[in-house]
């Protein structure tokens, strides 16, 4: 059996600049990063933005389990199943980010013959968006360290800054550390860290700005610190925006690749969904939903993180409204969510998935709050019995909801061609009337019981004595009327991991709040979410190497 690299190096790609032409998009549109690879300029979103908006899709998923569900392998399959079936679909998806390829979870390029290519670039260096983000990052904390080395004009107290050091990389010893060490010549000492790079402000700006000139004054919003008498400090005190936006430039467009079918792809930005967002740039999208009649694209782990977070700060910052929502899920998972070790997921087992399959009913009611039509996508592996499909089936029934099983992993787009027919049947079957979950007119605390209540199925919200002071100082700066970006485990539907299925008779627990004023929303941090996270004992680095002709292996 074939490993996802291996597929990818088989594959016959088609020049960018064909799959350009596919879309109708113009050479002097395209910039080019070598023969597979482009990015798409200014020029293409304003001869396109007469265009009318094809109808958006999005991807999402059950709580994610160490089986895995393949909520990006569907998405990019669906894409080509839309082609083979005659329907012209773009798909828009995150950038990977080098935590993961080279911790645990691996690239997100898919897997299979579901693949976006080049597999090797776009899991490693892409374009570059990911080091221009970190060094944009970075210059603003070394232009607030050096404005106080050099007189503190703006008197920010070094105890009370608020942005950190990012790096695009799991790495736990720099979580926390001591700068300015040395003397006078090296700083002012203080406390700081690092962050993982897709959990910073600065990758959430990138992927709700609309154009240059709003990503310039998103980066002059972020609030870098507090000075001595506790007044705001933010990012444009420092005039670091400039320069900022200047490292920016060529990183707000985004990127052009295929899958390996020729089916286009857009891929840019990439906040994780359990500590930022979870999804794809917002100027993606929309040029994706110009250039074809489908746009398909996907949000973080469980449609409690990234669909959430998509449906109440992206689409309606954006003005964006999807036509059909696909939760995806996988016989395995939902076995595993009833109880049954990884080891024995393959084996039969009717009464653990019976159990299990609470989750999948969870996300689906819960999609269904937004006023949108849901499709369930299981992801079908060669041990699922007709028993244990059975009870997927009569479960769907009973929700009344449309699923199609989905071999795309093992057929590529022929495996996905029941499942692209299902959703557009239902997009023009049944209308969607999407609505976000809450007002923006709500308090902080009363949009993050909403959540809780309605989407994690908690009794209610505790705020421990950090979260409480945060939110004094948010509603002191107005920004209490923004949406509420929840950071919290992927792996239940709660704010605890262990707790599988369909929790109940739990509270969430908010320990901290900070405004993201730029990015132009409020993170709730519930229980201890790690934003900058650690290697597992053997990570997957040990196994990536590359052989004397530069070809990759290990990757995944």
């Amino acid at each position: 059996m074939l490993t996802d690299i291996e597929i990818a190096q088989q594959a016959n790609p088609m020049p960018v600049l064909e799959i350009a032409k596919t879309l109708g998009i113009r050479e002097d549109e395209v910039e080019l990063y070598g023969r597979y690879k482009a990015k798409l300029n200014e020029k293409l979103f304003a001869r396109t933005a007469s265009n009318p908006d094809g109808k958006l899709i999005l991807v999402t998923a059950i709580n994610p389990t160490p089986a895995g569900e393949g909520k990006t392998t569907t998405t990019i399959g669906i894409g080509e199943a839309m082609a083979r079936i005659g329907k012209k679909a773009v798909i828009a998806l995150r950038e990977p980010s080098l935590g993961p390829v080279f911790g645990v979870k691996g690239g997100a390029a898919g897997g299979g013959y579901a693949q976006v290519i080049p597999m090797e670039d776009i899991n490693l260096h892409f374009t570059g968006d990911m080091h221009a983000i970190t060094s944009a990052n970075n210059l603003l904390c070394a232009m607030l360290d050096n404005h106080m080395q050099q007189g503190n004009e703006l008197k920010i107290d070094p105890r009370r800054v608020l942005v950190r050091r990012c790096l695009d990389m799991n790495d736990r010893a720099l979580r926390g550390i001591v700068v300015g060490l040395g003397g006078r010549l090296n700083g002012v000492p203080r406390e700081d860290g690092f962050i993982i790079t897709v959990a910073s402000e600065v990758m959430a700006i990138l992927c709700m700005a609309s154009d240059i000139t709003d990503l310039k004054r998103r980066l002059g919003n972020i609030l870098v610190a507090y000075n001595y008498s506790g007044e705001p400090v933010y990012a444009r005190d420092l005039q670091a925006d400039g320069a900022m936006t200047a490292l920016l430039r060529d990183a707000i467009e985004p990127n052009l690749v295929q899958t390996l079918e020729g089916t286009p792809a857009i891929m840019h930005g990439g906040p994780f969904a359990n500590i930022a967002h979870g999804c794809n740039s917002v100027r993606a999208t929309r040029l994706a939903l110009k250039l074809a009649d489908y746009c398909i694209t996907e949000a973080g782990f469980g449609s409690d993180l990234g669909a959430e977070k998509f449906l109440d700060i992206k689409c309606r910052c954006a003005g964006l409204a999807p036509s059909c929502i696909v939760v995806v899920a996988t016989v395995r998972a939902l076995k595993y969510n009833g109880g049954v070790a990884k080891a024995d997921l393959a084996q039969e087992n009717t009464a653990a998935l019976e159990k299990g399959i609470v989750n999948l009913k969870a996300h689906v009611e819960n999609m269904r709050k937004y006023g949108v039509p849901v499709v369930v996508a299981i992801n079908r592996f060669h041990t699922d019995t007709a028993a244990e499909l059975a009870i997927v089936d009569d479960c769907c029934r009973e929700m009344g909801v449309s699923y199609a099983l989905s071999e795309v992993f093992a057929k590529g787009g022929e495996g996905g061609e029941e499942l692209a027919k299902t959703i557009v049947e239902t997009i023009e079957t049944t209308q969607a009337h999407y609505h976000p979950l809450y007002s923006l007119d709500l308090s902080v605390e009363e949009k993050i019981d909403t959540i809780a209540r309605e989407i994690y199925g908690a009794d209610g919200v505790t705020y421990a004595p950090a979260a409480k002071k945060a939110l004094a100082e948010i509603q002191k700066l107005g920004g209490d009327k923004l949406p509420v970006c929840i950071a919290k485990t992927q792996y239940s539907l709660s704010d605890n991991a262990a707790l599988l299925g369909r929790p109940s008779g739990f509270t969430v627990t908010i320990r901290d709040l900070q405004l993201s004023s730029g990015a132009g929303f409020v993170v709730a941090y519930a229980g201890d979410i790690m934003t900058m996270p650690g290697l597992p004992k053997a990570p997957a680095a040990q196994k990536i190497d590359v052989d004397s002709d530069g070809k990759s292996s290990g990757l995944f």
